[in-house]
């Protein structure tokens, strides 16, 4: 008796799966094609491509806080969630080179707002500041916190005569940043510079390094510092701080910079 042997032989293939996973996403290959060998047969049931999980999708950073929320429209932050240190009245002959030292040592460049009259007294120290990559910005002349209260006139003379003397130590040296004394913005004032192709910079973070009347000096005040800007620093800062006058704050910053570095990119503006 002879017996029929039917023989059915399937084949056939899946390939795909997740390809590689950077730091901060997995990107999902889609599943190759099938190649079956196969008798006819029913067409099966398309098999849904697999879809990436939430967990796979890139960490969500909080949005950068608005760049121009400051006084009259003057900047409070970086625009990015970088951090910038900024550092107002000099340059001073003692405290300028000091804390220029402890940015080259850790590598972090800041912006320096130059007082007029100091850029003109101290010439090597604004060429310093400039050959090490840092910004440069415009502090008016000789600080006066009613400057927005004199005409036009009197105030386009006081910032031109400040990046005069910038430019008399450092020729060519860009200065795009004008930060008004005390902060004390104006419509007017943040116009005036505009006019002159700078930015007006304002600031987030203030821990009052001057006040040495209710915060003390020596330890005190560098504890005060210290925990002020470790404390107020966030995504976006524009951190100010003084080296005229301000040995306190120096030492403060010899803590503080590696630390804010290890947290932040910490950049000029």
């Amino acid at each position: 008796m002879a017996a029929l042997a039917i023989v059915v032989v399937l084949g056939g293939a899946w390939a795909g799966g997740v390809a590689g996973r950077s730091r901060r996403e997995a990107l999902w290959q889609p599943a190759g094609p099938m190649t079956p060998t196969l008798a006819p047969s029913p067409t099966p049931s398309p098999t849904p491509s697999p879809s990436p999980s939430p967990s796979a999708s890139p960490s969500a950073q909080a949005p950068a806080p608005p760049v121009a929320d400051g006084p009259s429209g003057a900047m409070r932050f970086t625009g990015t969630s970088a951090v910038a240190l900024t550092f107002d009245d000099g340059p001073d002959p003692v405290n300028t080179p000091r804390i220029l030292d402890i940015l080259k040592q850790n590598g972090v460049k800041a912006t320096f707002c130059l007082v007029g009259f100091r850029a003109r007294d101290h010439p090597e120290l604004v060429r310093r500041i400039a050959a090490e990559g840092h910004s440069l910005c415009n502090h008016s002349w000789q600080h006066l916190l009613d400057l927005a209260k004199h005409d036009d006139g009197y105030i386009r003379a006081d910032l031109q005569r400040t990046n005069d003397a910038i430019h008399n130590a450092a020729p060519g040296v860009p200065i795009t940043l004008f930060r008004a004394p005390g902060g004390n913005f104006t419509p007017g004032l943040v116009a005036m510079a505009r006019q002159m192709g700078m930015r007006s910079a304002y600031w987030d973070v203030d821990p009052r390094d001057w006040e040495s009347a209710k915060y003390g000096t020596g330890g005190p005040m560098i504890e005060h510092v210290v925990g002020a800007v470790n404390s107020s620093t966030r995504p976006g800062s524009i951190v100010l701080s003084h080296d005229n006058g301000k040995p306190d704050t120096i030492e403060a910053y010899r803590r503080l910079i590696p630390t804010l570095k290890n947290r932040f990119t910490l950049v000029p503006l």
